[in-house]
Formats: C-alpha cells, structure tokens, sequence
C-alpha cells in the first residue's frame, strides 16, 4: 500500500430524476464547488468537507420541480459511493469517529464507524421543525441514509438540544466532517478489525 498516494474518487449518477457528478479526495484543504439546486444542501455539505479537511466538488441536475427529495438521497448515496471508492480496502485507516458540535443554542453528536455495515441511528429529530427551507425534516433523514448506504458505514446522528433548525443540522453536518476526519485518518498498514478485513 502507498501511504503517500492521494485518496480520491469519481462518481456519476444518472436516473430520469437526478444526474449527479461528485469528485472527492480525503486528504484535501476543505475546498468546494458545490451546486445541488438546494441551497441548505449545498451549505451542509460544504460545512461537512470543509470541517472535515476534504475537498468536495459536486453538482446534481435534479426535478426540483417536484421537491428536494430525489437530489437529497441521490446525493447522498453518490457521495457516499465516492467516499468508499475514496478509501479503498481502508487499509490502515482509524475506521471510527465522535464529534460532538454546539452552535449557539444547539447540540448535536455525530459517532461514526465506517465498518462496511451500512445503518443509521437518526435520534433527536424531533427537535427539528417540521419544514426546514421549505422541505420537510425527514428530507435529511433520507439524506443521511443514503449517504450511509453508498458509503456503507455505521453512522449515529443525534440532536441533543436546541431551538434552531438550521443550528441543529449544522452542529450535524459539522460533527460528521470531523468525524471522518478522526475515522479517515491513517495509523498504519493494517485493516483495523480482528477480522482481517472490512466488507
């Protein structure tokens, strides 16, 4: 294995209701150029990689003439996709990561193991109100399952406290990017699992 060879990935969706474009590479400086149609969804991610010191460029052509919701799960699972092309065998990799994030009144914990076992724990979502930026919360439930799909880890979102909405997604969306920031980060040559391998 190469230590010093740049961790990076291209991926490329295309459906009748979205076409989505993602190149991400790990060991990045936080750099974005990312144009989903869906600003809150462009702030999140560019928070997320910026935080998590990759750099992400991203576009998505998606029908959002109906709602968000088709580009917020193709995304994620795009991105998510890119992400464990990105990290190969994950060889030497620290494989988890915890963030916990304030942002004013707001508080949201983020652990993280990227394990080859795709689930989502989303708590604390009632803390969110029922439309944000005038999608319906559960639009970013999707998001992130989807994003844990392509990806295939473990992933805990949980919102402990707050008032604000887009305070609570963005302790999330930042707590992830450190997160992958912790779990991404290279210790050695081996495949941390007492397995021999994660799949």
């Amino acid at each position: 294995m190469n230590l010093s060879a740049p961790r990076s990935a291209t991926r490329e969706r295309t459906s009748t209701e979205t076409d989505v474009r993602v190149h991400l590479t790990l060991d990045g400086q936080g750099k974005t150029d990312i144009k989903t149609g869906f600003g809150l969804l462009d702030h999140m991610l560019t928070l997320t990689a910026f935080w998590g010191g990759m750099d992400l460029q991203l576009v998505c052509e998606g029908d959002m003439n109906v709602d968000a919701h088709h580009t917020a799960e193709d995304v994620g699972l795009t991105l998510g996709h890119a992400l464990a092309d990105a990290l190969g065998d994950k060889a030497g990799i620290a494989r988890v990561g915890h963030a916990r994030v304030p942002m004013d009144e707001a508080l949201a914990e983020v652990t993280l193991d990227l394990s080859g076992r795709p689930w989502l724990v989303w708590r604390g979502d009632d803390l969110l109100p029922p439309v944000l930026a005038g999608e319906e919360k559960d639009l970013w439930r999707e998001f992130y399952k989807a994003l844990v799909s392509g990806a295939r880890c473990n992933l805990h979102v949980d919102f402990l406290y707050g008032k604000n909405g887009h305070h609570l997604l963005e302790s999330a969306a930042k707590g992830l990017g450190l997160a992958l920031a912790q779990a991404i980060c290279r210790h050695g040559t081996t495949v941390r699992s007492t397995k021999g391998g994660l799949d």
